[in-house]
């Protein structure tokens, strides 16, 4: 059950990941990188949310509001994540690497990329667990 639970986690997350990733290319087109990725985080964020617990945790008994503010805080870890490995690699790595392919996609898609493990374990354990096991 677990492993096709984090499984679940990894496609809705691939999912959302693609919705952040698309809308950040959008976004970037009148703003600069930080704020295209912030904008963009909060694009994959609701989409993530949703498809949660609707597909990965719908099991979770706890009221919807403490689910929503637990979600928030597990994901705004993961934007820090995001934001500093994209920043790290679009304006340090890939310029050192002298990567000239959409590289600001590419520092991106391998910031969100990063706190898969770190999330998932966030809202098994506190965004979607079952308020009546109490962990």
């Amino acid at each position: 059950m677990a492993s096709r639970r984090f499984a679940a986690f990894v496609l809705v997350s691939g999912l959302a990941a693609l919705v952040n990733l698309g809308a950040g290319i959008v976004f970037r087109q009148g703003f600069s990188f930080t704020l295209a990725a912030v904008l963009a985080f909060f694009c994959g964020l609701a989409t993530a949310f949703v498809l949660n617990r609707l597909v990965v945790f719908p099991d979770s008994d706890r009221p919807v509001e403490q689910q929503a503010a637990w979600f928030v805080l597990v994901n705004l870890a993961g934007l820090a994540q995001t934001v500093l490995i994209g920043l790290l690699l679009a304006r340090i790595v890939l310029p050192w690497l002298d990567w000239t392919w959409h590289p600001d996609t590419v520092a991106h898609a391998v910031g969100i990329a990063v706190p898969v493990v770190t999330s998932y374990l966030g809202h098994k354990h506190l965004s979607f667990r079952r308020a009546s096991s109490g962990g």
